[in-house]
């Protein structure tokens, strides 16, 4: 057995719930998400962190203010960076489904900058990237952030870039399997 690349933290499955994993499930598959997968089978096993980490997870992916195809490129460069294949693989394709050009997925893929992005995506780009990098963003990065998303978006942003980090974090130390697709990066 590849003990490397074994799960450290297995998914939760259906037979072994407890009541209170059940509920939690339910509640989840009751939404827009429609079934547990993913990170979220992984944070079953804590319902405490569960529920609230969904909930946020639900406002962000299905109400933001931020339209879908800057909130995808902003989900995809923080898969990118956390290096997470489950997050890319579920999000490239909406990305490219909310209208963000194949090349620019594909350059983030490959850790490369972007050519020819509208305005917006540079800005959403460029303050993931530095969020992520530095822990903060320069004050050209944020007066373009805040003047295209007003106060609210660039806090929603902010929790975008870092949901999804906890979420490529959770995954990456359990190293439960990614989708049967190819590695989205070597």
């Amino acid at each position: 057995m590849d003990f490397e690349n074994a799960p450290r933290i297995a998914a939760v499955t259906p037979e072994a719930m407890t009541a209170d994993q059940r509920a939690a499930a339910d509640a989840l598959a009751a939404g827009p998400r429609q079934a547990v997968r993913g990170p979220f089978a992984v944070l079953l096993h804590s319902t405490g962190v569960f529920g609230p980490a969904q909930a946020l997870g639900a406002y962000l992916r299905f109400e933001s203010t931020i339209p879908a195809r800057l909130r995808e490129l902003a989900i995809i460069a923080t898969a990118r960076h956390w290096r997470q294949d489950y997050e890319w693989q579920v999000h490239a394709p909406l990305a490219r489904d909310a209208g963000l050009a194949e090349a620019a997925i594909a350059a983030i893929a490959a850790g490369d900058v972007p050519q020819d992005l509208a305005p917006d995506e540079c800005t959403v780009l460029d303050f993931t990237r530095q969020l992520h990098a530095t822990g903060q963003v320069d004050d050209e990065t944020f007066t373009r952030a805040q003047a295209l998303l007003a106060p609210a978006g660039v806090v929603e942003l902010c929790a975008i870039c870092g949901y999804y980090a906890m979420l490529a974090m959770v995954m990456n130390v359990a190293r439960n399997p990614s989708p049967p697709n190819p590695s989205a990066f070597s």
